[in-house]
Order: structure tokens, then C-alpha cells, then sequence
């Protein structure tokens, strides 16, 4: 089988000093809206000490997966842990959604027995909170947009910072008009978000895990462009995945017409290396060579 690195990608830098710093701040926003939450009684500031308490454990999930990425490959771990981001991303969206259905059985529990809140303290901490997490948002802004495990990190915090607002204009209207099923309905309604948010990234990172094809590879487009070639007779038993984020393989047979030399193999390799890149962004070939095999044909083939 003949293996053929089609570019050489550069892989995008990603610091931890960030993430970590957010850490340790989502670890003192946790502490004091749990004191907060037990002491004023309100569900929607004990709910974001919930949600914030996730973000906690799914920034340092990403942190040691961040860690892990950068390792080398070995003899016993040939792709390194290339795969650990993804699978935090995966992890991350899975604790959301938990976390959600948690919150709806809390609020929909406390619906139907309102409690008087304090107020004031629920206001003074999700004040807090939402600069907290504003910054820890900031901080995490630029590695989000190229990364996956960095963007389960951010979206996190990003729903943190959501729910923090939402749970000050609820203290708002507590302290002033004593509307307080309005902790409730906010706690409610925060947990539909969360699982919104959280099934996205659940799915993308799912589909990495599982090898699904990526939703922007089309593969009949791909064997349609290799077959034109002037020596391929066809491309079959394809196979197109992700690695990660960065890297995209697809391995394959080609059947030619005639029975050429690895030279001129290799000089078609090259060009079909060229074309799936460009247009398909796969940066990984690997081809089997194949002429006058009685093998299956056909584009996909069940190993």
C-alpha cells in the first residue's frame, strides 16, 4: 500500500496559561454562589453555581486535553493523543445537557412551591459572576475560533455569562416587584438553553469520534474528479475521515488501466493528492494500487 503526506499543515498553537487562569477564576465564582445560593435561597444562583461549578470540571478536562494534544507520537500511540480534544469537546457537551435536564426537574419542582429569596444577594453575586465569566470569555475568544475542545470551553463559558444576566434581572425583579417564581422560570429556561448549545457541539463531536464522513466532503465528487484521470480506471473502497480538526484523511484503492511502475504511480499519486486538497482540503492520501484485482468495486465497501 503506498502512504504519500500530501502537505505539510502547520497546526495552530493553542496557550493553556489562558484556560487555566480561567480555571482557577470559575472556581471562585463556584464557591461564592454556592455560599450565595444557600444563604438567600435561590434555586437560579445555586442552578448557575451548577452550571458554573461544569464549566469548572469541562475547563480542566480541556486543559489536560490541550496538554495531552501536544504530546509526540509513539510505537504504541502512533496518532499521539491527537483525538484527546475531541473527545473533551464530546465530554463537555455530554455534561451540559445533563446538567440541563437536572436544572428543568429543579425548577419545575420549586414552580410549584415558590420560596421568598433574598434578593440582594443574588444580585451582588450574579454581578460578579457575569464579570467573571465576561472575562474568562475574552480570554478564550481566539483559540474558540480553531479549535473544537477550545470552542466546548468557551461555549460554556459563554452560556455561564448568559445565565449570570439573566439570573441579575431576576434579582432585579425579586428585590423591587417580589416576583419570585421569576427564579424559577429563568432557572427553566437557562436549562433548555444549555441543552440547545449542548447538542450541537454533541453532534459534531460525536460524528469526529464515530469517522463519520465530514459534512463538507462530498465523495462522489471526489471519485468523479479521479476517475477523469487519463491512467485511473476507478477509484473504490473509500474511506474519509477526521482525525481532528486539522487533519483530514482519506485512504482508498485505485484501479488502473494498465500495469504502470511506482514511478509514474508516484507521480499520480502526487496529482490526485493535489486535487483532493484543493478542492476537499484532505491532507492525509493513502492509495492501494491495483491492476486486474478480482476485488469489489464499489465506492464504499463494508471492511
Amino acid at each position: 500500500m503506498a502512504h504519500h503526506r500530501a502537505h505539510n499543515h502547520s497546526h495552530q498553537k493553542l496557550t493553556g496559561r489562558n484556560l487555566l487562569f480561567s480555571i482557577f477564576l470559575n472556581i471562585g465564582i463556584t464557591a461564592a454562589q454556592v455560599v450565595g445560593g444557600l444563604v438567600s435561597g435561590s434555586l437560579s444562583l445555586l442552578s448557575d453555581a451548577l452550571h458554573n461549578f461544569s464549566d469548572v470540571i469541562s475547563l480542566v478536562v480541556s486543559y489536560f486535553a490541550n496538554r495531552l494534544a501536544k504530546k509526540e507520537a509513539s510505537i504504541k500511540r502512533t496518532f499521539g493523543f491527537k483525538r484527546a480534544e475531541i473527545m473533551a469537546a464530546f465530554i463537555n457537551a455530554a455534561s451540559l445537557m445533563v446538567i440541563a435536564i437536572i436544572l428543568i426537574f429543579e425548577a419545575i419542582e420549586r414552580l410549584q412551591n415558590p420560596q421568598a429569596i433574598s434578593a440582594r444577594i443574588v444580585i451582588m453575586l450574579s454581578a460578579i459572576a457575569i464579570l467573571g465569566n465576561g472575562l474568562s470569555v475574552l480570554l478564550l475568544r481566539k483559540d474558540s475560533k480553531i479549535n473544537m475542545n477550545m470552542r466546548s470551553a468557551y461555549l460554556h463559558l459563554i452560556t455561564d455569562l448568559m445565565a449570570s444576566v439573566a439570573v441579575l434581572i431576576g434579582g432585579l425583579l425579586m428585590r423591587f416587584y417580589e416576583l419570585y417564581w421569576v427564579d424559577s422560570v429563568l432557572t427553566f429556561v437557562i436549562a433548555i438553553y444549555l441543552i440547545v448549545v449542548g447538542y450541537d457541539l454533541l453532534k459534531k463531536s460525536f460524528k469526529v469520534l464515530m469517522l463519520y464522513t465530514p459534512d463538507t466532503i462530498q465523495v462522489k465528487e471526489i471519485v468523479q474528479l479521479v476517475n477523469a484521470l487519463p491512467k485511473v480506471k476507478s477509484i473504490h473502497h473509500i474511506h474519509v475521515w477526521q482525525l481532528n480538526e486539522e487533519e483530514t484523511h482519506l485512504e482508498a484503492h485505485i484501479d488502473f488501466n494498465g500495469d504502470i511502475n511506482v514511478s509514474e504511480f508516484g507521480k499520480i499519486l502526487h496529482e490526485i493528492e493535489d486535487i483532493l486538497h484543493e478542492n476537499f482540503g484532505i491532507n492525509h492520501v493513502t492509495l492501494q494500487p491495483e491492476f486486474g484485482k478480482k476485488d469489489s468495486k464499489d465506492i464504499i465497501v463494508q471492511d
